[in-house]
């Protein structure tokens, strides 16, 4: 370890700044954040380095560097891109022995600023003691990708009640599974959906529970089209801390295998017409496990609000009192799209968007059909490849153009994805002759015809032989 890891408070402590380009600005920009009485010595300023100074935020020392800058400060940094000037801050730093960064240059610096993620008042600080900061900048976007925000309001509310914590766990080893409780459980789980005062109430109570009991909660996780780049962040988090994770036919096994590795993995899968886990049965097993004070994931494909029953879902763990959070995801209708270059909406074609699902796969019930075929929208259908000969029929009969553009999407934004296009009116007889199968999406109306001049991914859409 050649840099020794270092947190200083710098609040109303003075630090100067010798430069004021945009590199200092940067520099200003967290010396300020970190409450720092700032001095900025240059001849110029940026302008937002003057409006920081109009305002009284730092205070600017005109001019070329003079050494007595130095006097009474705790740091400085040289941000300049005057070579000579830098090492001339190095050198007088080193005389009143003043911690010196210069900006890009090691060798000259007594100290690093790191690369930071914030999540106040938990800070991370990567270096690579300025080897390689393009090493700690990476480190660091994966760090932001990973820590959630709230973790910031988390560590307030623990800050204040360590005292009652220590006191009700004076042992080590049990304040550790404590906080380790606390990390996966109901507190998070408040503080992360904007509810400090519950939050609090229940870090209160957990502190009353006699040691070992816990409240498990569910998480309704929406995985997306399938491809696991279109992964949330929240969902990746979610996966990361499950015990069980319940999840549907469509999720794909790399989003799987992005999971915890020793959690409980139930196959609650729906497939075609009927199920191989009924809905009941689904209830149940959130309900069964939640109680044991899991951490449950109920993981579905696309979204779990858009026809994936996650309504009826959290509609039965509110009636029985369980803890639940909703995490969205992609839906197929707008991964599809997107994975086509088809606009699901234009001003110069499109001003609508209706989202369709067929009924048991043969029908779609009671639909309004005059409305669905009139023109300037898009009606994006879900589950309705067997359907397709109905779709077409009350379409048409109900005023629908036989020359409608359309795109069938089967296994979107993943590498077998296929794309079929036609117009309306040769839809049954496309679909096949190419064989689409489930799942497939319909794209139907004017901005379908974008599919074969703007798609992008995978193999160029199929058409009439």
């Amino acid at each position: 370890m050649n840099l020794f890891p270092l947190f200083v408070d710098l609040r109303s402590r003075p630090v100067l700044l010798v430069g004021g380009g945009t590199v200092a600005e940067r520099k200003a920009r967290l010396l300020l954040e970190a409450g720092a009485h700032l001095s900025v010595g240059a001849p110029t300023l940026t302008p937002t380095l003057e409006g920081w100074r109009d305002a009284g935020r730092i205070v600017h020392l005109p001019g070329d560097f003079q050494a007595h800058w130095l006097q009474g400060q705790r740091l400085v940094i040289a941000a300049t891109d005057d070579i000579a000037v830098n090492q001339e801050v190095a050198a007088a730093a080193e005389t009143h022995n003043v911690f010196v960064n210069v900006v890009d240059d090691a060798e000259l610096s007594s100290f690093q600023v790191p690369a930071i993620v914030d999540r106040s008042p938990l800070v991370i600080a990567i270096s690579s003691g300025g080897a390689a900061p393009m090493l700690a900048r990476k480190v660091r976007e994966r760090l932001e990708a990973t820590l959630e925000h709230s973790l910031g309001p988390l560590a307030r509310l623990l800050e204040g009640f360590r005292g009652r914590i220590r006191a009700r766990f004076p042992d080590l080893a049990q304040r550790r599974r404590f906080y380790d409780e606390l990390w996966r459980g109901e507190v998070a789980r408040l503080v992360e959906q904007a509810q400090p005062e519950d939050a609090s109430q229940a870090l209160s109570a957990a502190l009353e529970q006699p040691d070992g009991a816990t409240a498990g909660s569910v998480t309704l996780v929406g995985a997306g089209p399938g491809n696991p780049e279109l992964l949330t962040l929240a969902a990746l988090r979610a996966l990361s801390t499950a015990d069980v994770i319940l999840f549907d036919r469509l999720v794909q096994a790399d989003i799987l295998a992005m999971a915890r590795r020793d959690a409980v993995f139930i196959d609650v899968g729906k497939e075609g017409g009927g199920t191989h886990v009924p809905q009941e049965r689904t209830h149940e097993l959130l309900l069964e496990y939640a109680r044991t004070g899991a951490h449950v994931v109920r993981l579905k494909g696309g979204d779990p609000f858009v026809f994936g029953r996650g309504g009826e879902e959290i509609e039965f763990l509110h009636a029985h009192g369980v803890p639940y959070r909703v995490i969205p995801g992609i839906t197929a209708a707008l991964a599809c799209a997107a994975y086509t270059g088809v606009p699901l909406t234009h001003r110069n074609h499109a001003q609508s968007l209706r989202l369709l699902t067929a009924h048991c796969n043969t029908d779609f019930g009671d639909e309004d059909w005059a409305a669905l075929a009139v023109g300037r929208q898009t009606l994006a259908v879900y589950m309705g490849v067997r359907a397709l000969p109905v779709l077409r029929e009350k379409l048409l009969t109900h005023g629908a153009q036989p020359d409608t553009p359309f795109v069938l999407v089967e296994n979107a934004s993943l590498p077998q994805q296929r794309t079929v296009c036609g117009t309306l009116a040769e839809l049954v007889e496309l679909a096949t002759q190419h064989a689409v199968q489930s799942p497939a999406l319909l794209i139907l109306g004017p901005t379908a015809q974008y599919a074969q001049q703007l798609h992008w991914y995978g193999a160029p859409p199929l058409t009439n032989a």
